[in-house]
């Protein structure tokens, strides 16, 4: 039976067909010396050629800068384009003519569109938002005062909607057509069905009125405490920092309904996504031959099947965090809580300028800041994302 010649002899027959035997062996070391040489070559070539995490926070922060300028330009436009009179509403019903025109050159309304943008991004490039004609504060004073609340309330719902989500969709891929399956479906349906608004008054109505289990949706903490020392922000953490359990159990009782009724609205999309995601990865070739290998079912579920389904996962959870983070002003006026999304509701009721101009400027940083994450989170779950980036 004929053998296939290899490599090293056909390189052996190239260079000198007539080679006795030790010199053809020294020829074949010389040869594998030399490929594994190559490997080792491209393996260093790849590893070098990767990506660092600096290089990916300052190409995603260089491709931001025209999203954000944009952002810039078209919410000066846009509020402009908003009806009502900024100085009138300061003034107030009982003002004269001429004391609206002396407020309209003092805000600096009377100057053209372009001198207008002009000192706009001067003010902005010093860090300077303006000042609120609603609350008489700087925009970035009632940012930074609101904005934790916020955050905490879209952090709690994410939370609650994650602890359901993730298990409903791993169960209904695992049982497929099953009660289990059509229950998970239908259940993310109406949480998707359902507005955030009748949500929070129904369980408003059966939680509070009817049972008398949950506190008054009064805001962030009851009228009998006082809010703890500010460290992040965020009550339950600073209550927990401060050691203070009194003030932590009134803050988690006033956030348990407002979270319980945007984790509802966001539990659809991640239920549906982990449903689908795991349904491709338990289907893939990789599974079935580790369930061929012998490997335990909770190894091949949790230990292949869910990381390497965790990637629409994240990409998803990126998404429904930022659109909470600016869409629960409808939660945040049922609970009366003093958020982001109600403060720009009664500054575009005002037609307060800098309060709306500073609003959207901070949801894109946050949106720019929340997708630069979930970029390097993607290089942990799947080193292969940093090096196709």
């Amino acid at each position: 039976m004929p053998v296939r010649r290899g490599g090293y002899q056909q390189l052996a027959s190239a260079v000198n067909p007539s080679l006795r035997p030790s010199q053809e062996g020294t020829l074949q070391l010389i040869f594998f010396q030399v490929r594994r040489f190559h490997r080792a070559w491209i393996l260093v070539s790849l590893t070098m050629s990767r990506p660092s995490t600096l290089s990916i926070v300052i190409r995603r922060i260089i491709g931001a800068l025209p999203s954000i300028l944009g952002v810039i330009i078209v919410t000066f436009v846009l509020t402009r384009a908003l009806p009502g009179d900024p100085a009138a509403y300061f003034a107030g019903p009982a003002a004269s003519q001429e004391a609206i025109d002396q407020i309209r050159e003092t805000l600096g309304l009377n100057r053209s569109l372009p001198e207008q943008f002009i000192i706009y991004v001067g003010e902005l490039l010093r860090g300077d938002l303006g000042n609120s004609l609603t609350t008489g504060q700087t925009v970035v004073s009632d940012l930074l005062t609101r904005l934790p609340a916020s955050l905490e309330l879209t952090l709690a719902g994410l939370v609650f909607s994650l602890t359901l989500a993730l298990p409903l969709g791993i169960l209904a891929a695992t049982r497929p057509g099953s009660w289990i399956d059509h229950g998970v479906r239908v259940l993310a349906t109406a949480g998707v069905s359902l507005p955030t608004f009748f949500t929070g008054l129904l369980l408003i109505y059966v939680f509070y009125f009817l049972l008398g289990v949950a506190p008054a949706p009064l805001g962030r903490l009851a009228i009998l405490y006082s809010p703890p020392d500010q460290i992040t922000g965020l009550f339950l953490v600073d209550s927990l920092l401060a050691g203070d359990l009194e003030t932590f159990r009134a803050a988690l009782g006033q956030l348990m309904l407002p979270a319980i009724t945007l984790g509802l609205f966001a539990l659809a999309p991640l239920a549906r996504v982990t449903r689908a995601a795991m349904l491709s990865v338990l289907s893939s070739d990789f599974i079935r031959t580790a369930r061929a290998s012998g490997l335990a079912p909770h190894t091949i579920l949790f230990g292949y099947a869910f990381r390497n389904a965790m990637l629409p996962v994240v990409t998803t959870l990126g998404v429904v965090f930022s659109f909470l983070l600016g869409a629960n002003v409808l939660v945040e006026k049922v609970f009366a809580w003093p958020g982001i999304g109600s403060y720009a509701v009664s500054a575009l009721i005002a037609s307060d300028y800098a309060a709306v101009q500073g609003f959207v400027l901070t949801m894109a940083l946050l949106y720019v800041v929340l997708n630069l994450l979930i970029d390097l989170l993607y290089t942990v779950i799947d080193p292969r994302a940093g090096v196709e980036s």
